[in-house]
C-alpha cells in the first residue's frame, strides 16, 4: 500500500471550528466534498472547492509528508496540515494551523467518509476542540453540497 494511500478517496466536511482569527466573511457557509489523492513518496494533494462571492473556486493543494505521522506541511512550509484519526470508524479531524496576516490561526474538519451525520463522531469532534483550547462558540456546521453551483443573477 502506498504511504497515505488510507486518506485517498472524497472526504465530506461536517463540522468547522476556528481559533476565533476569522472574521464572518471568511467563514465558509457552504462546503463540498474534499477529494484526496496520495502521491509518490506520501505526499497528498487534496481538491478542495470554496464558496466565495457566489461563486466556485477550485484549489488544489499540495501536502507534504513530514517525519511525523499524520503531518503534512503545505503553502512552502507557511501552514501545516494534521489528519488525526477519531475513535470513531471513517472519521477524522483535518487541522490546519498557520499565519495570516501576522495572526496564528488553527482551522479544524470534521471530516467522514460519507455525508451522514454522526453523533457520536461529533462529540470526539467536541473533545478534539477542548483539548486544542478552542472556543466552542466557534464550531459551525456548513451547508454540505455534492458540487458546487454558481449562483444565477
Amino acid at each position: 500500500m502506498v504511504e497515505g494511500q488510507e486518506f485517498a478517496g472524497m472526504w465530506y466536511p461536517k463540522a468547522m471550528i476556528h481559533s476565533g482569527n476569522l472574521s464572518s466573511h471568511e467563514v465558509p457557509t457552504k462546503m463540498f466534498p474534499v477529494k484526496i489523492t496520495a502521491l509518490e513518496g506520501g505526499d497528498l494533494e487534496a481538491t478542495v472547492i470554496f464558496w466565495k462571492k457566489g461563486q466556485c473556486r477550485e484549489f488544489k493543494i499540495m501536502m507534504e509528508k513530514t517525519d511525523e505521522p499524520g503531518k503534512y506541511s503545505t503553502f512552502h512550509g507557511k501552514k501545516f496540515i494534521y489528519i488525526i484519526e477519531l475513535p470513531v470508524k471513517d472519521h477524522y479531524v483535518f487541522y490546519c494551523e498557520g499565519h495570516h496576516h501576522g495572526k496564528s490561526f488553527g482551522i479544524g474538519k470534521l471530516m467522514g467518509r460519507n455525508p451522514q451525520e454522526n453523533l457520536e463522531a461529533m462529540e470526539e469532534f467536541r473533545k478534539f476542540i477542548q483539548h486544542k483550547g478552542l472556543q466552542m462558540e466557534n464550531i459551525f456546521i456548513p451547508e454540505l453540497n455534492d458540487k458546487c453551483v454558481p449562483e444565477s443573477n
